[in-house]
C-alpha cells in the first residue's frame, strides 16, 4: 500500500503540467461525446428492452405474488444502464489515452524521476496494440461469464468494478514499463506486482463513480502505474 500511495502522490504532483492537464480534458470528452451519442440514440429502446428481460425474471423470482413489475423493471434497467455506462465511459478514456497519450507521460514521468534508468525498449507498438486487444477481449469474457451473477441487484455496483480493475491494469501496465523494461523484465514484474497492479485499478474503476473527477481519472491513474512500475524496475536492477 506505501508503493501505491506513493506514486499516486507522485502522480498528483506531475497534474500541474499543462500537457498532463490538456491529457486530462480530451480523451474524457470524447469518450462523454461518443457514449452520450450512443445513449441519445437508443436510450428508449434499450431501456424497454432490458426492463422486458428484467421484468420477466422479477415476476419467476417472485412466482408467489401478483403484482404489475413493469414500474421496478424500468427503474431497476436504468439504474444497470448507468452503472454500465459509467465505468464504459472512462474505459474508453482510457483506451484513448494508451494509444496517444501514455508515450508522452511515461517520457514526462521519467525525465524527471528515473533519468538514470535504463531504456531496454522491450515493448513495441503491435505489443501496446495486442495487449489493448486482450483487454477488451477479457472484459467480454468476463463480463459472459459473469451474466448470471447480474441478476441479481446487490451485485451491480460490485462486478463493474471488479471487472474493470482487471480490465484497467491490464491496459496501463504494458505502456507504463515498455519504454524502460526489457523483454524478460516485464512478465517478471507483472507477475510479482500482480496484487497491487490489481489493487491500483479497482481503485480508478471505484474513482470512476465519483462526479466529474471521474472522468479525468485516467491519466492520474496512468501516471501512478508508471511511477509504480518504473520504481519497482529500479528495485529490481538495483537489487540484481
Amino acid at each position: 500500500m506505501d508503493g501505491i500511495a506513493q506514486s499516486l502522490l507522485f502522480a498528483l504532483g506531475n497534474l500541474a503540467q499543462p500537457r498532463i492537464l490538456w491529457l486530462m480534458v480530451w480523451p474524457a470528452l470524447v469518450a462523454v461525446g461518443l457514449w452520450g451519442t450512443v445513449v441519445f440514440i437508443f436510450w428508449t429502446q434499450f431501456v424497454l428492452w432490458l426492463a422486458e428481460h428484467l421484468g420477466e425474471w422479477i415476476t419467476q423470482a417472485t412466482f408467489f405474488m401478483s403484482w404489475d413489475s413493469t414500474a421496478v423493471a424500468l427503474f431497476a434497467a436504468k439504474v444497470l444502464i448507468f452503472v454500465m455506462l459509467v465505468p464504459l465511459i472512462q474505459l474508453t478514456a482510457l483506451l484513448i489515452l494508451g494509444v496517444f497519450g501514455m508515450q508522452a507521460m511515461v517520457e514526462h514521468v521519467a525525465s524527471r524521476r528515473f533519468v538514470e534508468l535504463a531504456r531496454q525498449r522491450g515493448g513495441t507498438f503491435a505489443g501496446s496494440v495486442w495487449n489493448s486487444v486482450v483487454a477488451l477481449l477479457g472484459l467480454v469474457v468476463l463480463f459472459a461469464v459473469s451474466v448470471p451473477l447480474w441478476l441479481f441487484p446487490p451485485l451491480w455496483p460490485i462486478l463493474p468494478v471488479l471487472i474493470l480493475g482487471w480490465v484497467n491494469q491490464r491496459v496501463l501496465r504494458y505502456d507504463a514499463l515498455a519504454e524502460h523494461a526489457d523483454a524478460q523484465e516485464m512478465p517478471a514484474l507483472f507477475r510479482a506486482q500482480r496484487a497491487n497492479l490489481y489493487l491500483l485499478g479497482v481503485i480508478l474503476a471505484l474513482v470512476a463513480y465519483i462526479p466529474v473527477i471521474g472522468l479525468f481519472a485516467p491519466v492520474l491513474f496512468g501516471l501512478a502505474f508508471i511511477h509504480y512500475l518504473l520504481g519497482a524496475l529500479q528495485k529490481r536492477r538495483a537489487a540484481s
